[in-house]
């Protein structure tokens, strides 16, 4: 009889455990794995940018010269406005004017500028002889190796090639002042050899001076 409550405590025990595993919730049904993501391709390498190559410039004549170039360029600037500036003052020369200036220059030596200024008197006097050996000096200087002519030689190119179209143009007309003088004087001479024998013409028609005696 003492068995008989221990069983049906147990039993009771039993069933209570029973429902109390009945009575726990099932756990919640598990999230799906998530899909592998499909695999995205790599982008390729990007490749540096190629910065294009900037051409050297090039550089001025003048910032190519030794530092002393600018201060001989603006010797050779100054120099050549003298020259222009002395042009134009005797450029209006009257010929007694120009050959005292002449004079006062004098021997230009080696000196380029002095030669080009010579040479600028020279042509004004109107005297051939002059003005050829006013083209011989711009010659020289064109022609000349010495420093300070380096910024007058085109000028003295111009001018020499001025100057011998000047000479040109001169002795085409002293050549043609010539020929009317010859013809002028040949034209004199026939007048006078038409007169001559006019007079001869006219000294057949006189009558005799004395009279002839009546039969």
């Amino acid at each position: 009889m003492t068995s008989s409550p221990v069983r049906s405590r147990f039993l009771a025990l039993a069933l209570a455990g029973a429902l109390a595993g009945c009575a726990t919730p099932a756990p919640p049904p598990s999230a799906p794995a998530p899909a592998p993501a499909a695999a995205v391709p790599a982008p390729p390498p990007t490749r540096p940018a190629v910065q294009p190559v900037e051409v050297q410039p090039i550089a001025p004549a003048t910032q190519m010269q030794p530092a002393g170039g600018s201060t001989s360029s603006t010797a050779g600037a100054e120099t050549l406005t003298r020259v222009l500036a002395y042009a134009d003052r005797v450029r209006g020369l009257q010929t007694s004017d120009a050959v005292a200036e002449i004079a006062r220059l004098g021997d230009p030596g080696e000196s380029a500028p002095l030669q080009m200024q010579l040479a600028l008197a020279l042509a004004q006097t109107r005297n051939p002889a002059d003005l050829a050996r006013a083209t011989a000096l711009m010659q020289r200087v064109a022609a000349s190796t010495q420093a300070d002519s380096q910024p007058l030689q085109a000028l003295a190119r111009v001018l020499a090639a001025r100057y011998l179209e000047q000479r040109r143009v001169e002795d085409d007309r002293d050549r043609q002042v010539a020929q009317l003088k010859e013809a002028q004087r040949r034209i004199d001479h026939l007048n006078d050899r038409i007169e001559a024998l006019r007079a001869i013409e006219r000294s057949f028609g006189r009558p005799s001076g004395t009279a002839r005696p009546s039969p």
